[in-house]
């Protein structure tokens, strides 16, 4: 892709990013959420592409906007497939709390799995375990390869667990074995861009999350090197049977990270709403507002930080402070 073209995917985040914080600790999921939708869509509509959204909202009769199978972008020569979040973590918002991110995953046609919104158990880890872990072992054993891999104790580990009750056993498990655990309330995305950056203290995400969610995290592994492991979790049978639906031939086996984002040309852009590990949210002073912003692509291997200023009223900015 374009570099131009790159740089307004940063800004159809960023767009989503700015709407979803005006709603930061006010109590409401979906006001929040609806913003960040609204705004994401629009950005998209300006966009010199034809993309389709193969992750999103929701299908097509549950989502007013950004369903599954929805045409998005201005036209163009591109076609792309689309993965989006506009809001990961809308408790995150509504309640003020850490690591809720607006983001996006894009690739060539046929380059993102299309996975409905059920569950999938994961195991996410960056480049120095990538290949060294395997999510049919039990967590000790995998807990064992990747402090190998580091050079160091299990108990030197810090994994990123959903805090969930279908998630006891596992907990109980890693903490046995020495490891440290940060629960989340929400927000696996965030946590799996965490845990392939050195110096976030984070090194493996482990549990079941949603499956849309896990297709959006394999696109930062393939543009940062790590690697995703996940299987679906089915609740029941009619889930199983909406796998199949979506074109999966064997939706009970382990898929990879190339499994499930085969495409070889991958941008993923991502912006903080609120204060987190790898972002500072949204700021807003007089007359505008401030992002962070990380975008990735797989082709060129670049990886930068955006930090964006947004000016809605020159008249009452000053200085601008960092």
């Amino acid at each position: 892709m374009e570099r131009p073209l790159i740089l307004d995917l940063v800004r159809v985040t960023e767009a989503a990013a700015l709407a979803a914080a005006h709603y930061m600790g006010c109590g409401d999921n979906e006001a929040a959420d609806r913003a960040a939708v609204e705004a994401m869509r629009v950005a998209m509509s300006r966009l010199d592409l034809h993309g389709v959204i193969v992750i999103g909202e929701g299908e097509r009769d549950e989502a007013p906007m950004l369903f599954i199978g929805e045409v998005v972008g201005g036209g163009g020569p591109l076609e792309v497939d689309i993965a989006v979040d506009p809001l990961e973590g809308t408790n995150l918002v509504a309640k003020g709390l850490p690591n809720a991110i607006s983001v996006l995953a894009v690739t060539e046609r046929g380059g993102l799995l299309h996975a409905p919104d059920i569950y999938m158990d994961k195991l996410i880890v960056g480049p120095t375990c990538a290949g060294k872990v395997d999510i049919r072992r039990p967590a000790e054993e995998n807990l064992a390869a990747m402090a190998d891999a580091f050079a160091r104790s299990v108990t030197d580990l810090t994994i990123t667990i959903l805090d969930r009750p279908r998630h006891a056993d596992l907990i109980a498990r890693v903490r046995a074995a020495g490891a440290r655990i940060k629960l989340i309330s929400d927000g696996d995305v965030s946590a799996a861009i965490a845990a392939a950056v050195r110096g976030t203290g984070i090194h493996a995400v482990m549990g079941i999350g949603g499956a849309p969610e896990g297709v959006l995290a394999a696109s930062a592994m393939r543009c940062l090197g790590g690697e995703m492991q996940g299987r679906f979790w089915f609740r029941n049978d009619a889930e199983r049977e909406r796998v199949r639906a979506m074109g999966v031939a064997e939706p009970d086996r382990v898929f990879t990270t190339t499994d499930l984002v085969p495409g070889e040309s991958v941008v993923f852009v991502a912006t903080g709403i609120t204060d987190g590990d790898l972002f500072r949210g949204v700021r807003f002073f007089g007359g505008g507002a401030r992002t962070h912003s990380l975008v990735m692509t797989r082709q060129t291997g670049e990886i930068r930080f955006v930090d964006g200023i947004h000016l809605t009223d020159r008249s009452r900015v000053g200085a601008i402070q960092l």
